[in-house]
């Protein structure tokens, strides 16, 4: 298989990490895979990239180490307790044939009453320069059995909802500007956002319901409108685009490109479930939307890293739907080695870092990090932030270590590391809030030692309801496929445990990535 760049490379998905269970024999120290793990060979051009890591809960800085060697205004992818067998199936090819989807039409959707004009000013952290990316995530609605209120229509509901919404949220309407001073702020125009109609010829269930590999085209279910030819830029200027498309078996995928300089995950999650509280039969929303950029810290003559810097890497793509059991083994192995409790996450996280330290056996003495956003509301007290906000408001910690101390150690040692780093985000955020770090602790870089980490499991996408009830599962879309990343999202709907989806390490990486995976010491 070929990328755009032409590299080779085998992108697996949906590794099903099942039952851990110690098998007769076996000794204490080994693992096993009862059942297969079910792997399929995944090609796209670039699937995923950093920007998506920060607006879950993610991420880093560090200097760049060379990569490893390698093959209106314009509505502008085994667990248990011995050695792992060759259960493992894979599959490949693509996914066959794409079913087609057509965009029926196209139009900018604006409040559904009158709203404030004027400029909105934004928070450093908001105009901070990765910022301006379009955030692209596909929330997957399986619709009701026939008869069962056949006549409603998603397009409809979603629309009015949308419109609706905008009334409190009518920053959103607005436009990203450049205010006399220079800085971006949000000009509250009204004009509206971009909607897009769009239906399938198909149903859910024949396209796997978009489990990977997608057998959509990702850009044929986000929005992407033909803008008028006198404002080539429109997009640039854009807050938010959404776009639905209904299938022949009555379930639905609403497409949204959501801009971060705006929101970041809780907010965007704050909306999506405003809407889906008036499609449902509400007038308004329940939490009232307030802006408040005023709180967020502006540190003074705070550092901003450079932007990432492109390589010739083109990491893989990993979805793996990993089981309760699974994560409870090692969260019961860190509560008996510590007589602490640790979340999935720490797990999670930990097991991704470690078997991607052991993958590229990284020299001795050499630092690895991982780095992960997480939410700064409870770090600001004095003034507190109010109800409603939907701004950017997170902390990128990052956790160093020698690679001997994570790819060596036992996992409970490299849990704790992620913890120890969590507990310093009240007196880290507030040093950064006096401008008394040195280095920017927001900065994304390309670096292969840095793995870039976002939880989106606990956002609130998986609690939207437009009134067809919670989503099948969320996918979210990025485009940068030689950053490092790692994003943790709730599995599909009849599935228990987590979803990982990594794209972390180069082709030759793979293999020793997934083996070490599976291990369960």
């Amino acid at each position: 298989m070929v990328t755009e760049s032409g590299a080779s490379m085998a992108r697996w998905s949906f590794m099903e990490f099942t039952r851990a269970c110690k098998s007769p024999g076996s000794s204490s120290g080994s693992a096993s895979l009862r059942s297969a793990a079910t792997c399929r060979e995944y090609s796209s051009s670039r699937a995923y990239s950093c920007y998506s890591t920060v607006w879950g809960r993610p991420l880093e800085v560090s200097q760049p180490a060379s990569a490893p060697p390698q093959q209106p205004r314009s509505p502008p992818r085994r667990l248990a307790t011995h050695i792992p067998t060759a259960s493992t199936t894979m599959r490949s090819g693509g996914a066959g044939a794409a079913a087609a989807v057509t965009r029926v039409a196209q139009r900018v959707v604006a409040p559904s009453a009158p709203t404030p004009g004027g400029e909105l000013p934004l928070s450093w952290l908001d105009r901070y320069p990765t910022q301006r990316a379009l955030i692209e995530s596909l929330h997957v609605f399986k619709g009701r059995a026939a008869g069962d209120d056949a006549g409603k229509s998603p397009v409809e509901a979603i629309e009015r909802a949308l419109a609706a919404a905008l009334v409190s949220y009518y920053p959103i309407a607005g436009r990203l500007a450049a205010n006399d001073a220079g800085e971006l702020v949000v000009d509250c125009t009204g004009e509206g956002v971009w909607f897009v109609e769009a239906t399938a010829c198909c149903t859910l269930e024949e396209v796997d319901y978009l489990e990977y590999p997608l057998m959509v085209p990702k850009d044929e279910l986000l929005p992407h409108p033909t803008y008028p030819a006198d404002d080539p830029l429109a997009e640039d200027s854009l807050i938010l685009l959404v776009q639905v498309t209904q299938f022949e078996c009555g379930g639905f995928v609403v497409g949204f490109r959501f801009s971060h300089a705006v929101a970041d995950g809780p907010g965007a999650a704050q909306f999506m479930s405003a809407m889906g509280e008036i499609a449902r039969g509400r007038s308004a929303p329940s939490l009232e939307p307030a802006w408040g950029r005023e709180v967020i810290p502006s540190p003074p003559a705070a550092s901003v890293g450079p932007l990432p810097i492109p390589t010739e890497l083109r990491l893989q793509y990993l979805a793996m739907d990993i089981s309760t059991e699974y994560i409870d083994h090692f969260k019961a192995r860190f509560l008996d080695q510590t007589g602490h409790r640790c979340s999935a996450f720490e797990v999670l996280i930990a097991k991704a870092w470690q078997a991607r330290t052991r993958a590229f056996a990284f020299a001795r003495g050499s630092p690895v990090h991982v780095c992960f956003a997480m939410n700064a509301r409870p770090a600001l007290r004095s003034p507190a932030l109010p109800d409603g906000f939907y701004g950017n408001c997170y902390y990128i910690m990052r956790v160093s270590a020698p690679a001997e101390a994570v790819s060596d150690a036992p996992l409970s040692d490299v849990v704790r590391l992620i913890r120890e780093g969590k507990k310093r985000l009240p007196a880290e955020f507030a040093r950064w809030s006096r401008g008394e770090l040195e280095a920017d602790p927001y900065r994304i870089t390309s670096d292969y030692r840095t793995l870039l980490v976002s939880d989106w499991s606990r956002l609130g996408f998986a609690e939207v309801d437009y009134g067809w009830g919670a989503p099948v599962h969320v996918v979210p879309l990025t485009n940068l496929d030689y950053i490092a990343t790692c994003i943790l999202v709730r599995p599909s709907a009849h599935k228990p445990g987590a979803r990982l989806i990594t794209q972390c390490v180069a082709a030759d990486g793979v293999d020793a990535f997934h083996r070490n995976m599976m291990r369960l010491d």
